[in-house]
């Protein structure tokens, strides 16, 4: 579904990834793992077209993803749940669901299905949100897309664990369901349960790549251990 290849991007004159590879195929989980500053967001970016890769490809169903608006990257399938949520504040939850909503069968009861809380909150500004709740808005926004991969940058990063429960509880709803997701977390007992497939970037490459069982003390103590 979706294939990352050699990809190097810049920030100006700064290279932040000098080589990343990746695959996301259909009805899997991949994460994508490494620590702080290794290149994982700026995969993402790159992937959407927010900061365009200068050098590799990027294929999604077969298409060339490079020189794509990120609008219409959005369109060929693709939703994202951006680092720091990004709801819009002064919008009630119901009308930032709305402004990405596109035909599917992921609707608005759907959502409210998947996070009860949203349904509860509906009618509130997401600024009066928690963090917590603004997440679930964030993820249930780019559900309303119905994407046909689902890719989460820092899904539960800061949040209350009564929250990550009810969010990871809602990921392993979404994989059991068949939909293919693409995810950057530091939980790791959540989330190599799930994870079909794990990629480690160090430095802004790809270091290792394979099954999560494959993932062995040695491995995370390298690559992304403190």
């Amino acid at each position: 579904m979706l294939k990352v290849e050699a990809i190097e991007t810049r920030y100006g004159p700064a290279q932040a990834l000098f080589g990343v590879d990746l695959e996301v195929q259909a009805g899997q989980m991949v994460a994508l793992m490494g620590r702080n500053g290794m290149g994982k967001t700026t995969t993402i970016r790159s992937i959407f077209g927010l900061t365009p890769p200068h050098a590799g490809r990027v294929t999604f169903a077969g298409r060339e993803l490079r020189g794509l608006a990120p609008h219409r990257i959005a369109r060929l399938g693709l939703g994202l749940v951006p680092e720091g949520r990004r709801c819009f504040p002064n919008l009630t939850v119901r009308e930032n669901l709305l402004v990405a909503a596109r035909p599917g069968e992921w609707s608005l009861e759907a959502v409210e299905a998947l996070f009860p809380r949203l349904g509860e909150r509906n009618r509130q500004a997401a600024a009066t949100l928690s963090g917590g709740e603004q997440q679930m808005l964030a993820i249930g926004r780019a559900l309303m897309t119905n994407p046909r991969l689902l890719v989460l940058d820092e899904a539960t990063e800061g949040l209350a664990p009564v929250i990550r429960l009810e969010i990871w509880q809602a990921i392993r709803h979404l994989k059991g369901q068949g939909q293919a997701i693409l995810i950057v977390d530091k939980t790791l007992s959540e989330l190599l349960p799930l994870a079909d497939r794990c990629v480690l970037l160090e430095k802004g490459r790809s270091a290792w790549s394979g099954p999560p069982e494959a993932l062995s003390e040695s491995l995370r103590d390298r690559y992304l251990g403190v």
